[in-house]
């Protein structure tokens, strides 16, 4: 068994943390901030749309299990990727699609994910979706952790 961390934005971190938790060879995930340049931010922080944070879900993974590239599949499926700054009823750059890559790997995966994606015709507007290396992960407050879940509710308007 190799763990290795995967980290995604989607919008609203609340059902991308559902959908992750749903696939066969994810360990664990957590809820939190990352991108941004304020240490320790909070919700209430990064809800201001000025700290330059993207809610985003960090994913332990048995690579043994799932591959990246299903999990990058899985991250492109559960969201639209061409729409910048926001998902749904939700805007701001906290809400943005965005990949922290934890290696060289990843990133190049990623973003060969997105030319096959963009030279498949499956999106009719460009996708915006960042590819970044990693920056420090903020653990989001105990409440946002698995928060559908803690309220008996699997899905969210994502």
């Amino acid at each position: 068994m190799a763990i290795e961390k995967a980290t995604f934005g989607a919008g609203c971190f609340w059902g991308v943390e559902a959908k992750f938790n749903e696939i066969i060879g994810v360990i664990d995930t957590a809820v939190g901030y990352e991108g941004g340049d304020l240490e320790h931010p909070t919700y209430k922080d990064v809800c201001t749309d000025r700290t330059g944070h993207a809610e985003v879900v960090q994913v332990t993974f048995d690579n043994s299990r799932i591959s990246y590239e299903s999990l990058l599949d899985a991250f492109f499926a559960m969201h639209d990727p061409t729409q910048l700054n926001r998902q749904g009823p939700d805007w701001g750059t906290q809400y943005r699609s965005v990949v922290f890559a934890d290696s060289d790997q990843q990133v190049a995966e990623a973003r060969a994910k997105i030319a096959e994606l963009t030279a498949s015709g499956t999106y009719r507007n460009p996708i915006a979706t960042q590819v970044c290396s990693s920056a420090t992960f903020w653990r989001a407050e105990e409440y946002h952790q698995r928060y559908l879940e803690k309220r008996g509710m699997v899905s969210c308007h994502i």
